[in-house]
């Protein structure tokens, strides 16, 4: 193939160009005059250097009497200027140039278009592209199959999804490659269902997905966690003969990760006919996404004991497993690994390194970490205000932050909602107030994710008025921003406050996730609510489908232990389709102790220490129940460890 692409290249005057004038996508788009040897532009045995040579080549063939013949219009000479000037950024000389083409009388050949509809896709120049269209149009080459499929992947790429719908609507006909380029722009954009549901329609017209397509739509059933889907992409997958291939195998074993099934993805892991190191990387972080950091890391002993080199994302994944388990040493040992392999230079390996000792406590060697790194970019920067944020030293994360201003990093919005979230745990309404001015001069109050961050921070300096004003002119607002107002109003005791915008927010059409549920029960237990928590509950499981989680389980305990009805409370946890955990069982406990109720108390006192025999918080509650109630006594004759008669005797 290589070869006959070389042939091409010398002499194109000897095959026939076909591409404005063929039918199907299966028809080839040269033909050789003299030997009939055909060849694709797009066709997947070519050499990787075959498309940017036809991207630099402006040639056009005319019809004559005798056949096709070659000529090379004035423009040809500009066909190498257009490409660098596209892969140097320089989108609106190249722009200009094209234009120049096509006011000649020989219109510029696809591959002019294609170059700089690709410059704009990769620069995410939609005004450009745009332009670029326009003049497609302009030339009539709108139904050109291939220059269409290019239009809708740059609209993609651009974040347009309606233009590239309109396009793709627009399409006299569709090829696989125009099915995947709109079900990847849905993909892309957020809209996975869409991106699906056309999967489907594509299937109704009879034409057969292939390895690329199966990548995009299963990585879409990844986003949703849609396991029956993905289970049926698997079957029809096996049925075309493309398991064998290693990136759709990399990729069903991140589905069947992302989707919970960490058993099945291993069994399919294990099963690969051949492995890369992205497979590798794909069961790891299958591993560390579903909480089990412990057998990623094993797993990473398997890898290098069967001589796979790992990359800088094998020890991003692995350090935010160490990260998650709090496992400094094994972290540490990642470190002096990440050293001999030389990825210490790595600004995303340096910066979740610097992640990992601040989520182990050891802020001081993540700073060391942090000040030592050779390049440092804004998520380094992030990584450290969060370290500090999360071990409670909201001072220094403000501090860093003005230290990163005056070495000219541009914070991001993730920057500012850790920064309002410190504030917010310090109360510091002054300085929260400060980013709030920083925040509008940077432009970022559109941002949903830092408005709502805001309307947190105001809410937990107890200025639920401003809060609540802010929350009322947010331009967008999501589950998150309105679950931030609710819990707001909640924890500064406006329970009838949250539970009417519990109820605003619904009718809005705005469906309430897990967190919000936790919001609203919390505040009907600290305002004895009870029978609005109850209805709560009840509708979360049988209206919404959210199904209880241990912490709504412990809301509940909670709402009916402070109202004080302690024999409901053990009767829910009796009935409860989960095992209690040792949260739900202490929230009992203090419940009992609250209300003197010594049975029961003992009850939830066995129901902890079943599950946390070491933890002395159970014996302290326990110790001081039996005193209130003048029973202190029967202590000595309960078969507890001696380790805690002591703190039984200072407890009492």
């Amino acid at each position: 193939m290589e070869q006959l692409w070389q042939e091409f290249f010398s002499d194109p005057s000897q095959w026939w160009d076909n591409r404005l004038t063929k039918k199907r996508p299966k028809h080839p788009d040269f033909k050789h005059k003299r030997t009939l040897e055909v060849l694709w532009v797009d066709g997947w045995m070519n050499p990787s250097w075959v498309k940017e040579k036809m991207a630099s080549m402006t040639l056009s063939h005319i019809q004559s009497g005798d056949g096709l013949r070659s000529r090379v219009p004035d423009c040809f000479c500009n066909g190498d200027k257009l490409s660098k000037l596209c892969k140097e950024g320089r989108l609106k000389e190249a722009l200009h140039m094209l234009e120049l083409m096509v006011q000649q009388t020989t219109k510029p050949p696809i591959p002019a278009y294609v170059c700089l509809l690709k410059g704009c896709s990769r620069r995410k120049a939609l005004a450009e592209g745009k332009q670029v269209h326009a003049l497609i149009v302009q030339s009539v080459l709108d139904s050109n199959i291939f220059l269409a499929n290019t239009l809708v992947h740059m609209y993609s790429k651009c974040g347009s999804v309606l233009h590239a719908h309109k396009v793709f609507s627009n399409m006299p006909q569709h090829n696989v490659y125009s099915w995947t380029a709109i079900i990847s722009a849905y993909a892309d954009s957020g809209e996975v269902e869409e991106a699906i549901n056309l999967f489907h329609q594509m299937q109704e017209t009879g034409l057969a997905p292939d390895k690329v397509l199966f990548v995009v739509v299963l990585k879409a059933c990844a986003r949703l966690a849609t396991l029956e889907q993905g289970k049926q992409l698997h079957s029809e997958i096996i049925k075309r003969g493309f398991q064998s291939d290693v990136v759709v195998g990399n990729t069903l074993v991140n589905m069947y990760a992302k989707c919970g099934c960490t058993e099945d993805a291993r069994e399919l892991f294990d099963n690969m006919s051949e492995r890369d190191v992205v497979s590798w990387n794909a069961m790891i972080a299958g591993y560390a996404q579903n909480g089990l950091g412990k057998e990623a890391l094993a797993l990473f002993e398997q890898m290098k004991q069967e001589g796979v080199h790992p990359d800088n994302v094998t020890f991003v994944l692995l350090l935010k497993a160490c990260a998650n388990l709090a496992a400094l040493e094994q972290g540490k040992q990642l470190h002096s690994e990440i050293m001999k392999r030389g990825f210490q230079s790595d600004v995303v390996v340096g910066s979740t390194l610097v992640d990992m000792y601040a989520k182990c406590g050891c802020t001081e060697d993540a700073r060391e970490l942090f000040d030592n790194m050779s390049e440092r970019d804004v998520v380094s920067w992030n990584a450290m205000i969060a370290g500090y944020a999360q071990n409670g030293l909201a001072q220094e994360a403000l501090a860093l932050f003005e230290q990163m201003k005056q070495e000219g990093v541009h914070p991001d919005n993730a920057t500012f909602v850790l920064l309002l979230k410190a504030c917010a745990n310090l109360a510091a309404l002054e300085q929260g107030k400060q980013l709030h001015s920083e925040i509008i001069e940077r432009g970022f109050q559109s941002d949903v994710l830092v408005g709502s961050t805001l309307v947190g921070m105001y809410a937990k300096c107890g200025w639920t008025e401003d809060a609540r004003e802010f929350f009322d002119n947010m331009s967008e607002r999501d589950v998150v921003s309105w679950t931030a107002m609710i819990a707001g109003y909640a924890q500064n005791g406006l329970a009838q406050e949250a539970l009417t915008l519990f109820e605003q927010m619904q009718r809005e059409g705005t469906k309430p996730n897990e967190v919000t549920y936790i919001s609203v029960l919390s505040a009907c237990a600290h305002s004895g609510l009870v029978d609005q928590g109850r209805y709560v509950f009840d509708s979360m499981c049988k209206n919404h489908g959210v199904t209880p989680t241990q912490e709504h389980y412990a809301c509940m305990v909670d709402l009916l232990g402070r109202a004080g009805c302690l024999a409901d409370a053990e009767h829910f946890i009796n009935k409860m389709p989960i095992q209690p955990n040792s949260v739900v069982w202490m929230t009992l406990l203090g419940a009992a102790r609250n209300h003197g109720h010594v049975e029961i108390g003992r009850r939830a006192f066995d129901g902890v220490v079943k599950l946390e025999p070491k933890n002395a918080a159970p014996y302290v509650l326990l110790s001081n129940i039996y005193a209130a109630a003048g029973r202190k006594d029967e202590l000595a004759t309960m078969s507890l460890p001696s380790c805690f008669s002591k703190l039984f005797q200072l407890a009492s």
